[in-house]
């Protein structure tokens, strides 16, 4: 099944080098001796020490040296222009996949019906904090089916349905994974898989860090809007940054007022996403992190969310 293909794992890089020798070396760790594959790391650093080395002594791993003005998907689109592989496998720089990685994408994408992109499921580290356990919860709250939308950390497609949607979307500074595989999802279907797993090495796990990356990873969240369409599901992460300063600031202005019910209820409304969202969560995560955490999350992601959301229509974030 996995006989004469060729892999080429695409890793855009920027800042930390000791997460990315991780990455690559669980590459190189890949028990798909059938399978020949080339790794291609295109990076914004000055220079990579510790990989130029690895390099040396692994012929089929590359690295290219790009500006930094540059977007995550500008850098993804020269991994895959500077490709040999009838695959590609666009992987973050800071993740460590199980040793069953790769044949479970070939086999996943062969025989899963019409699956035109696929993913593995995420794993905790040892020893993860609650942050970390959340995000991992969420990330696999739908496992072992079709989804509407899948991130871009570990990501295995054909070079011919990657050429089809012309590759990720340059104009954005986040969110493109949003905006790719929604445009995969007019293809075929996007299958998430349990088979096979990574481990996010740069998984938020204070909430200090988190409430800074969710203000970037905000920025391009109403860009991501145009040209294509959005499910249901994810009306609600556009309508709630909004909504909420909306609501905060009738509900200071109605306190000065008599009209007692009006303020209750401005806010209750305010409340809501906060209540609706924890309850969601502990559901799934009930048996490793208590609901006070999960409440914590939420006051976080929200205000940062808000923040990015509106600021990055006037300026960008950087992280």
């Amino acid at each position: 099944m996995t006989n004469n293909k060729k892999v080429s794992f695409i890793i855009p890089h920027k800042g930390r080098e000791e997460m990315l020798i991780q990455t690559v070396t669980s590459i190189l760790n890949q028990n798909a001796e059938t399978t020949s594959y080339e790794i291609i790391v295109v990076t914004q650093n000055k220079s990579l020490v510790e990989l130029s080395k690895l390099a040396e002594q692994n012929s089929n791993l590359i690295i290219s040296f790009l500006e930094d003005r540059l977007t995550i998907s500008a850098l993804r689109n020269f991994g895959a222009s500077q490709s040999t592989g009838e695959f590609f496998a666009f992987l973050d720089a800071d993740v460590s996949l199980s040793e069953n990685w790769l044949n479970t994408m070939l086999s996943t994408l062969s025989e899963q019906e019409n699956c035109v992109l696929a993913s593995a499921a995420q794993a905790n580290s040892e020893n993860a904090p609650p942050l970390e356990k959340i995000r991992t919860a969420l990330s696999n709250a739908d496992l072992d089916c079709n989804v509407s939308f899948l991130p871009g950390r570990n990501l295995f497609l054909s070079k011919q349905t990657f050429e089809k949607v012309n590759g990720f979307p340059e104009h954005l500074i986040t969110c493109e994974d949003y905006y790719f595989t929604d445009q995969i999802n007019q293809l075929g279907n996007l299958y998430y898989t349990s088979k096979a797993t990574y481990v996010h090495l740069g998984e938020d796990k204070k909430y200090k860090e988190m409430y800074k990356k969710e203000i970037w990873r905000g920025q391009s969240n109403l860009q991501s809007i145009s040209g294509r369409d959005i499910p249901l599901r994810e009306v609600p992460s556009f309508i709630i940054p909004i909504a909420l300063p909306i609501l905060l600031m009738i509900f200071i202005g109605t306190m000065f007022t008599n009209n007692t019910v009006f303020t209750l209820l401005t806010l209750f409304s305010f409340l809501l996403p906060f209540v609706l969202y924890s309850l969601r969560l502990y559901k799934l995560v009930r048996k490793e992190v208590s609901f006070c955490r999960v409440l914590q999350f939420y006051i976080t992601y929200f205000p940062a969310r808000v923040i990015g959301t509106i600021g990055g229509i006037f300026k960008s974030f950087k992280v």
